[in-house]
């Protein structure tokens, strides 16, 4: 790939849509894609392992389940802290770097250029996410491992209802602006829209509803064993 700065000031085109996007000095990555992907999933399976083992460390009778929980909120902390944490700290030089990150942003802005232009909505629930969601996930991971189910639950039921309702406001975003303004974020090809923008997003619309539930059903058990042992001191 060629490393010739980009700029509209210039004439010089992007391959961002919509095409008219201002994205200031944008470089196109130096890295073969294949590696950059490569990096990135080995650096979240580096934490997730550390997280896993930790907590194992910490809780040998951690079931399964649990972990896999931890696992899902280990990714969540991952990319809340750290990548999106990149983008609010660097959102502004992004189009002309090429550390990891950067790449990794440039590419996914194929699906959403709103990342490579410094869009205020981006950027505020971006840094909502790294401050709020980012911290929570990790904290949850911790009441997990040290088995304080009252508190997890609790915590994971608002990190939960964060996911949901940054996805709902997400995907709402982009339908309303493509609809009513006919602004288009997404490059056309398949791959972009249906594989970056859609797929990529979709675990943080369902993953939350599964566990959701489970917190739903614990609560229930828990106050139905509140009832149950009023019922039975009011009967002796």
């Amino acid at each position: 790939m060629s490393s010739t700065p980009y700029s509209p000031l210039d004439g010089i085109s992007h391959p961002y849509y919509p095409p008219d996007a201002t994205v200031p000095f944008y470089t196109a990555n130096t890295t073969p894609l294949l590696t950059i992907l490569l990096s990135f999933a080995g650096l979240i399976s580096l934490f997730v392992l550390i997280c896993l083992t930790l907590s194992r460390y910490a809780n040998p009778k951690l079931q399964q389940s649990d972990l896999a929980v931890i696992a899902w909120f280990a990714v969540c902390g991952f990319l809340h802290l750290f990548f999106e944490g990149y983008f609010v700290l660097n959102h502004k030089t992004i189009p002309s770097s090429q550390y990891l990150f950067a790449q990794l942003w440039k590419e996914y802005g194929l699906s959403d250029s709103r990342y490579l232009t410094a869009d205020p909505f981006m950027v505020w629930i971006e840094t909502l996410t790294v401050l709020i969601w980012g911290p929570l996930s990790l904290l949850t991971i911790y009441l997990i491992t040290t088995n304080q189910h009252a508190l997890r639950h609790i915590t994971q039921v608002v990190v939960c209802i964060g996911h949901l309702y940054g996805v709902a406001l997400y995907y709402g975003t982009c339908h309303y602006i493509e609809k009513y303004r006919g602004l288009q974020y997404s490059r056309p090809e398949w791959v972009y829209y249906w594989g970056y923008y859609a797929g990529m997003n979709a675990p943080w619309a369902v993953v939350p509803v599964l566990l959701l539930w489970g917190s739903v059903k614990a609560i229930k058990r828990a106050f139905r064993a509140v009832q149950e042992d009023d019922i039975a001191k009011k009967g002796l």
